[in-house]
């Protein structure tokens, strides 16, 4: 059951919402096992590189990219015959993922799941932009994105199945997709390399104390995960073209990741076969014109709704779905904290009149540089972009809640911003609602949102619920946000930008921008006061051990649900700002493949404290307007793994660590003890802490004793 049971649970959904009489259309099976031999390709490297290293590899999809957008070009571009440019495609996806893990992962072999998972983003957008670069510099041409001419096919063949033609293209997919899938079988099961990637998913230090050379090992892994990723890729372009850009690349990975949640716990066999039932499954939701929910309501279907259904799935296979198994395969871990906490400033160091007058000079001199940055940037332009990084800023002090503080991995908080925008959108074009109003009512439209996506967090952690936020993502504003299938969706635009409590106008950009400063620093001090609190504590408490703050009282579906509850609705008001900002909602306005940039943003900020969230969210955001020429780099998948290289803590615990160098100056030239900050002399005891300030997570302690290191 354990093979058969995910693929027969996704059946079971066809069967009762998406029934397709075989008999009459037996071209739609015969597509969606087409597709979903596609989605094993994809699924099968992703379980190859999660077993090896623990992580979920979000650059799986792009891995093949490049070799595929250069076989591609070469058939179509060159006119190289079609199984030179495979085999050249072939031969480069080799290089391409074995370059991966040797120049970019292998550096964060021993690093937290957390900055291993953002590092693949990063390599992501890298792999991705070098696509795109690749026919323009060598064809001077812009990629081909149509499905290949039947006459570029070695063999010419063609079958007529309930009406629809199958050709060559899904013939080369009936034939190679399923002899990689057998020879990846082959090398696992029959050969000492199997037994060797067994051992070292178990336990890669005892793999290394037997002498298994590990690292060669993951080298050879990721080279294999970047062949299929390319053929599943090549073989998908002749069928529907390549599918280049961030949220195409998301959608072709969502289904791997999809079967690799349902199949993880039959193996590789599991993995495949609940793949096949994923590609049926999302060819029967794009072939229907819309979904009868029994015998309730209708809801129109489209390409659009894949991602939504597939999230539905998962999330009903949770519910049904055996966990445990081996220790490696458990992800209720802390290693998706972040990699640092920021420590409080003991009593003794904090009451000296030199760090509590420091200490106060971030509260005058922010307010001030605030008010007077408008007069500094000049145009109305500039100034709009800085009202619309304070939106950016409190969608990235969202994620610190969720990610830093709950220990909740999301990528879909701009699905919770998009809620929040049209919540907004929808209070003062159609209701009349005051600015003020329609804030306080878009946090509570994503606090409600939040919490209906965390629910499945009450079971599970790490790969299941990012797999389910990001499906969400997608799903979100790809779908059920945008007003092509939904009438409710708001498409309206605001003449002009209501007054503020019928008095202050913020129509103006300068104005707007204050209203926005305003409306930043009050959720940032409120979430400060939060973080400080028994509320903040507790979420620490449980993102640490689980079982130990239950153990103590502590209510952990309450403090999880309450986690996602505050991150949404900050999230949400971010949303509301940007929506006001451009006068009305637009689907365009929160991009799904945007979902990672900003995750991967907040992680380089630093993760664990409000501080990191707003220079990580600030940073790309600031860097791709403003920074010069080839600067721009750092706002990208480069300068996201150029900061993570050197500094693992990102930005925001850089500045903390040299916080606390400042303080052990302080220290020793005072005589004074400080705990935490001084590392204590033998026999002595540890005095508490207090008092943190607006860019320090609570509950950081001396005694850091969760797990750091599961990607080794």
């Amino acid at each position: 059951m354990r093979v058969l049971g995910p693929a027969l649970l996704v059946f079971a959904v066809q069967l009762v919402f998406l029934w397709i009489p075989p008999l009459s259309s037996p071209q739609v099976y015969v597509l969606g096992f087409t597709r979903g031999l596609l989605v094993a390709l994809m699924a099968t490297g992703l379980w190859l590189v999660h077993r090896a290293n623990r992580v979920v590899n979000f650059a799986q999809a792009d891995l093949g990219l490049l070799p595929a957008s250069l076989s591609v070009n070469l058939v179509v571009l060159s006119g190289i015959s079609y199984l030179v440019a495979l085999l050249a495609g072939l031969a480069a996806a080799l290089v391409v993922g074995a370059v991966a893990e040797l120049a970019v992962f292998r550096r964060f072999f021993g690093s937290a799941r957390l900055v291993a998972t953002v590092a693949t983003i990063g390599l992501a957008q890298l792999l991705a932009a070098a696509a795109l670069w690749l026919p323009i510099e060598l064809w001077d041409r812009e990629p081909v994105l149509a499905p290949f001419a039947a006459e570029v096919f070695p063999l010419h063949w063609t079958l007529t199945i309930g009406g629809l033609p199958f050709g060559s293209a899904h013939m080369a997919t009936w034939l190679l997709a399923p002899l990689a899938l057998l020879a990846v079988g082959a090398m696992l099961r029959g050969s000492d390399l199997g037994t060797a990637v067994r051992a070292s998913a178990e336990s890669a230090e005892r793999a290394q104390m037997l002498g298994i050379p590990v690292r060669r090992l993951h080298t050879l892994i990721w080279a294999v995960a970047g062949a299929l990723s390319f053929l599943s890729l090549f073989l998908s372009a002749g069928l529907f073209g390549l599918p280049v850009g961030g949220a195409l690349g998301l959608t072709a990975l969502l289904g791997g990741l999809t079967a690799l949640v349902l199949g993880r716990d039959g193996g590789l066999a599991g993995v495949v076969v609940a793949s096949v039932a994923v590609g049926m499954l999302a060819q029967a939701v794009t072939w229907k014109s819309s979904m009868d929910l029994l015998g309730l309501f209708e809801i129109p279907l489209s390409d659009q709704a894949v991602p939504a259904v597939l999230g539905a799935v998962i999330v009903a296979a949770l519910v049904f779905q055996h966990r445990g198994g081996t220790r490696a395969e458990m992800d209720r871990t802390s290693t998706w904290s972040d990699s640092e906490a920021v420590r409080p400033i003991p009593r003794s160091l904090a009451r000296l009149p030199v760090v509590r007058n420091t200490r106060a000079l971030p509260f005058v001199a922010v307010p001030v540089g605030l008010l007077c940055l408008p007069l500094l940037l000049g145009s109305a332009a500039n100034t709009s972009r800085a009202a619309a990084l304070v939106g950016f800023a409190l969608i990235g002090v969202s994620l610190v809640v969720l990610v830093g503080w709950a220990g909740q991995v999301s990528l879909g908080q701009l699905a919770f911003a998009a809620v929040g925008g049209v919540a907004g959108a929808k209070a003062i074009l159609d209701w009349g609602f005051d600015p003020v109003l329609a804030l306080l009512f878009a946090a509570m439209a994503g606090a409600a949102v939040a919490v209906l996506v965390g629910l499945p967090a009450l079971r599970v952690r790490g790969l299941y619920l990012a797999v389910v936020t990001l499906a969400f993502a997608l799903a979100a504003v790809g779908y059920f946000l945008n007003p092509t299938y939904f009438s409710w969706v708001p498409t309206g635009r605001m003449a002009e930008r209501p007054e503020v409590l019928g008095t202050f106008g913020i129509d103006e950009p300068r104005s707007f921008y204050y209203f926005c400063v305003v409306v930043g620093l009050a959720g940032v001090a409120f979430l400060a006061k939060v973080g400080t609190s028994r509320t903040g504590r507790v979420l620490m408490a449980v993102r640490d051990n689980e079982n130990a703050a239950a153990a103590y009282g502590v209510p952990v579906v309450r403090a999880k649900l309450l986690g996602f509850a505050l991150s949404g609705a900050t999230a949400a008001v971010g949303g509301c700002l940007l929506v006001l900002l451009q006068r009305g909602y637009t689907a365009n306005l929160f991009g799904a493949f945007d979902n990672l940039v900003v995750f991967s943003a907040v992680v380089v900020g630093g993760a664990g404290s409000l501080l990191g969230g707003i220079i990580g969210a600030v940073l790309v955001q600031a860097g791709d307007w403003w920074l010069p020429g080839n600067w721009r780099l750092l706002a990208s998948g480069a300068g996201v793994l150029a900061v993570l290289l050197v500094l693992p803590g990102g930005l925001g615990g850089a500045l903390f660590s040299l916080r606390d160098s400042l303080l052990r100056a302080v220290a020793a030239r005072r005589g004074v003890d400080a705990p935490g900050i001084v590392p204590e002399r033998p026999g002595e005891d540890e005095s508490p802490g207090m008092g943190i300030g607006i860019g320090q997570a609570p509950g950081g302690s001396d005694d850091d004793s969760h797990e750091r290191t599961g990607s080794r």
